[in-house]
């Protein structure tokens, strides 16, 4: 679950960032003073991708995995631009079931990306709309979580259904079954603390970055930013469901991603390293790595054979623009 949203992805320079107020690798929900940024985005060449972060990984992992193994829940405006996005979605193999609300335009989220770093603008409108009663709670919207065995959900998503998050993290810790969780951004520690500490004790997973990780911390009080202690503090939460160990992972650019496990334990991962010439752009490289991870995950791989195809796939992401998969195919070698 997560929120749906339309990238519209400029290449811009830092002048555009300071003229609203951005930093080069922010994530943020637009305020009035950003809400002319995406008229003035058009005058940029911009791309359209299907997007919003959730659904990003949910294209990633379909990318590895055989034609409508996953289902992405949402909601969305009636209007062409819903049309484009569940028809790319489906195009790439995912399955999507909108709650389609007819009072709010489909969400945008503006896109600038300088050099290798992108600042991201949402404007959720109809994203945060979705809402448990409308859809989750109905039979037929219910029997598809029931028929699923892993959950994975956006932290932005803490901004719009709290609710409907802890119900299907009730369900998949009474049925152990895996919630997975990302963290997503450094604001959702801070200005959605209180849904996220509710939501935290049926983490089986929980993956960050090294910002968010820091940030994680810093509001609960940990006096540290060694990323391996916090990954194993996040580990070490009160759980709920205490037949599954949890795991916390944080990525960290080019260093190697960390996994800190529920018994104390920690691990590094590097990276498969691409030449800075074949970057062409970092924006969707975090939701590409979770997709990956969960493809393997689903499978029942090992956590090394997991973090191994995310790496892959976030390496073959950056090489293109956006939250993007190549349209032909490049098989995984892990399924060799």
């Amino acid at each position: 679950m997560g929120n749906p949203l339309l990238d519209i992805q400029v290449h811009a320079d830092d002048s555009l960032l300071k003229k609203y107020g951005l930093d080069p690798n922010g994530a943020i929900l637009a305020e009035d003073k950003h809400k002319p940024l995406y008229d003035e985005l058009l005058n940029y060449k911009p791309v359209y991708v299907a997007g919003g972060a959730a659904q990003n990984t949910a294209r990633g992992a379909q990318y590895l995995l055989p034609p409508k193994t996953t289902v992405y829940f949402g909601c969305v405006g009636d209007d062409k631009f819903a049309e484009e996005m569940g028809s790319a979605a489906t195009d790439e193999g995912l399955t999507v079931d909108y709650l389609v609300n007819k009072d709010y335009p489909t969400g945008t989220c503006g896109v600038i990306i300088t050099g290798h770093h992108r600042s991201l603008v949402a404007n959720l409108s109809a994203a945060e709309r979705y809402n448990e009663s409308d859809h989750l709670s109905l039979p037929e919207k219910w029997k598809i979580v029931e028929n699923a065995e892993c959950y994975y959900i956006s932290g932005f998503f803490l901004a719009v259904s709290p609710s409907s998050i802890l119900k299907v993290a009730k369900h998949a810790a009474e049925n152990n079954k895996t919630l997975v969780m990302n963290i997503s951004a450094t604001y959702i520690c801070q200005a959605f603390k209180k849904p996220m500490s509710e939501a935290a004790p049926y983490w089986d997973i929980i993956i960050g970055n090294e910002s968010e990780a820091e940030t994680f911390a810093t509001s609960e009080g940990w006096e540290t930013k060694d990323l391996k202690e916090i990954a194993i503090k996040m580990a070490q939460l009160p759980k709920i469901n205490t037949k599954r160990q949890r795991i916390a992972i944080i990525t960290h650019g080019t260093e190697p991603t960390i996994v800190g496990y529920q018994d104390g334990t920690v691990k590094e991962y590097p990276i498969i390293p691409v030449d800075e010439k074949e970057i062409e752009d970092t924006n969707g490289a975090g939701d590409a790595f979770v997709g990956g991870f969960l493809s393997q995950y689903v499978q029942s791989k090992s956590i090394d054979e997991c973090i191994n195809a995310g790496h892959w796939l976030a390496s073959i992401n950056i090489k293109l623009v956006g939250p993007a998969f190549p349209k032909e195919k490049i098989p995984y070698p892990g399924n060799q």
